[in-house]
């Protein structure tokens, strides 16, 4: 069975991604795709690995794990789950000063708990110069320096997580997209978590334009798309970036960074960063890179 996790990153697409391709359970169904509801298992999950503290797990718990999650009886060939916290949650991300550490042994257990399976994991990831400010916010009240467990920003890699992934679980296939580009990725990325063929028609393919568009911005696109279909996902990104130029709201792609000793040069510098570690990610073995 293969098993397509979204495992976050934390505050980027909140869970949007994967109620995308609820939309499309119908159809998903009818190939023995199935998108069982989160309540069915990220606690069941969590509490597992919890328990099991890096041990190997009793045999047989696989079967178990799986007879929760999926109604009896279902024949089931890929099973899509999504936690944006499964690493761990926002006001943990720089423990110990290192960036996600729980990153390998997350993947690791998972990879355990399901070892016969085909696992695939799906992680959307964002510049570390709006990311920390935005897991920061989710704190409660902690001090940023105490949030940020001294560990420079500046050091702060996503292909350092990546590589503990690939470390961590070997066999397990990886799927990275920024999310700064994700409203012109969305049905790719629809149609990547659920396993759907490239050219497979998508229900949810804008959602999140949708979101961040003004709404007439939203239904001049779909007229547009209706009467001009895009013949391909290249040409399509083409187009909704066209109209976000034009009706994206500004409060929903412009982002305000307001945190104390941090002024624009960090900023850039974080983005250059970024931007730079992006290169060697998309270079990177065993990882998939969707970009525009």
């Amino acid at each position: 069975m293969e098993i397509a996790f979204h495992i976050g990153a934390n505050c980027t697409d909140d869970d949007r991604l994967l109620k995308s391709v609820t939309k499309n359970q119908p159809t998903l169904a009818e190939r023995g795709i199935r998108v069982p509801g989160p309540a069915r298992y990220r606690r069941l999950l969590r509490e597992t690995i919890q328990h099991l503290r890096g041990a190997e797990p009793e045999p047989g718990t696989r079967d178990v794990l799986v007879d929760a999650i999926i109604d009896h009886g279902e024949t089931t060939e890929r099973l899509v789950l999504g936690n944006p916290a499964f690493i761990c949650t926002p006001a943990r991300i720089c423990d110990a000063g290192c960036f996600h550490e729980l990153a390998g042994f997350k993947a690791r257990a998972l990879a355990t708990l399901f070892p016969d399976d085909r696992i695939e994991l799906f992680l959307g990831i964002r510049n570390p110069a709006s990311f920390l400010p935005a897991c920061w916010e989710q704190t409660r009240g902690r001090a940023f320096e105490e949030f940020m467990a001294d560990l420079d920003p500046r050091t702060i890699l996503w292909s350092d997580v990546l590589v503990r992934l690939r470390e961590a679980a070997p066999r397990a296939q990886l799927t990275v997209w920024c999310d700064e580009d994700s409203a012109l990725l969305w049905p790719e990325l629809v149609r990547a978590l659920a396993g759907m063929a490239s050219d497979s028609p998508v229900e949810g393919a804008h959602d999140l334009v949708d979101e961040i568009m003004r709404p007439e911005g939203a239904a001049r696109l779909r007229a547009y798309l209706d009467k001009h279909p895009p013949a391909n996902a290249a040409q399509h990104r083409r187009i909704v970036s066209a109209f976000l130029d034009k009706y994206a709201r500004d409060d929903a792609v412009e982002t305000v960074i307001d945190l104390p000793g941090w002024d624009a040069a960090l900023v850039a510098e974080l983005t250059a960063i970024y931007e730079a570690d992006l290169k060697r990610i998309a270079a990177m073995e065993g990882v998939r890179f969707i970009s525009p």
